[in-house]
């Protein structure tokens, strides 16, 4: 089969997801024989560009005629059986949809987080919670300074999501929606998108315990617990300050950078039991996460297929986790982790101090928790599932 396979990264160097996920796809479909064709842009390329170049960026990101052009010309070179979308916004705009929709090749995008619901992807106001904007009405964005906190580039995203939600482009340019988990599915029926179009589709990851050993890292404790991953608001990173406030006999190891690492470093300096060890390659990370007791996911934000959850379970190690999102389904409690409600300090630190003493019900819930990737989460099926995906619209 044909692919071709359309994506635009956040940054040079990013660990975010859906970037995991275009590039751990494409080398599996690639792996079993099929031809892939990937265009590509970067989010780089808007941080470079000049001042003009900025603003023409900003209002190609409705609708680029570039990448509208750029795509047409891919496949009436390579004639792909099917169009795979990952990302799209900023900087590849909708238009990518049609290029592909009107030259009749079928359409195929997995939905990594909750944009076609809210246009700032996260479902979040400030730090709570927010569908509002599932009924379409985007201009109270301005408001609230929704996305990124500023309310021109709000009135911008407004706009570019009004002008495609009249048209209708979400719900009639697409064939197959490739959903990461149940809330979002209940989510996109609630405002309209049609069930009989969306398929569930787990994320995978390597089998990461196959060639991780634990091995003991200088300058960190015998007995610990990991966070890792990105370190933003989104991700619970004041929860975790919050509750390692009250734990003061717990060792926890962290990971990752993001737009509080600088507040995150400076409150870690403060705690003894606190070791953040900032941007670590990931192989090293891993062997870190496989020494630990158990992994801490105290994300306030809809996860859709948490690489780090599935990850975390593929070495064999139990979580904590909010139960929102994809951990509702991911983690069953007291089988291969724990789930704490969001918002709730008191209950997540519980939650810690409970599983921290009871090391025999750590190591089994991290026994179930491997069963739960062997059963899920590995490359094979998930190959299985994609191209039948495939196989529904061609």
């Amino acid at each position: 089969m044909k692919i071709l396979v359309i994506h635009n990264f956040h940054r040079k160097g990013s660990a975010s997801g859906d970037d995991q996920v275009f590039k751990s796809e494409t080398a599996m479909l690639e792996s079993h024989g099929n031809e892939v064709i990937r265009y590509t842009v970067c989010n780089d390329e808007f941080d470079n560009a000049g001042a003009l170049g900025k603003i023409k960026t900003m209002f190609d990101m409705r609708w680029s005629k570039k990448n509208y052009k750029a795509v047409q010309d891919l496949i009436n070179k390579e004639h792909p059986d099917v169009v795979h979308v990952h990302t799209f916004f900023p900087l590849l705009s909708p238009s990518i949809l049609y290029a592909a929709k009107e030259l009749n090749v079928p359409v195929v995008a997995t939905l990594h987080d909750t944009r076609f619901v809210c246009p700032c992807a996260t479902s979040l106001r400030g730090t709570e919670l927010c569908n509002e904007c599932g009924d379409g009405k985007y201009m109270r964005m301005c408001k609230y300074g929704c996305f990124k906190g500023s309310k021109a580039q709000s009135f911008i995203v407004a706009n570019i999501f009004s002008y495609h939600r009249k048209r209708r482009t979400f719900y009639d340019q697409i064939d197959r929606y490739v959903c990461l988990n149940d809330n979002q599915i209940s989510l996109l029926t609630n405002i309209g998108f049609d069930k009989n179009k969306i398929t569930k589709k787990y994320n995978f990851v390597p089998d990461a315990e196959a060639n991780v050993k634990p091995q003991k890292i200088e300058g960190l404790p015998e007995r610990y617990v990991v966070f890792y991953g990105r370190i933003g608001e989104e991700k619970g990173v004041r929860m975790l300050m919050k509750a390692w406030d009250q734990i003061t006999d717990i060792p926890l190891v962290v990971m990752g950078g993001g737009p509080l690492e600088n507040d995150f470093k400076t409150w870690a300096e403060t705690k003894d039991n606190v070791f953040y060890l900032g941007y670590t390659e990931h192989n090293k990370c891993l062997t870190i996460v496989k020494g630990a007791e158990f992994v801490v996911f105290p994300s306030i934000w809809y996860e859709g297929c948490s690489m780090v959850e599935i990850e975390t379970m593929s070495l064999s190690k139990s979580l904590i986790a909010t139960d929102l999102g994809f951990s509702v389904e991911a983690v069953t409690e007291g089988y291969n982790g724990s789930k704490f409600k969001l918002g709730s300090v008191e209950e997540f630190t519980d939650k810690v101090k409970a599983l921290w003493n009871d090391p025999d019900k750590c190591k089994e819930m991290g026994i179930n928790a491997r069963k739960e990737y062997e059963s899920k989460y590995m490359p094979e099926e998930n190959y299985k599932e994609l191209i039948s995906i495939y196989e529904s619209v061609i």
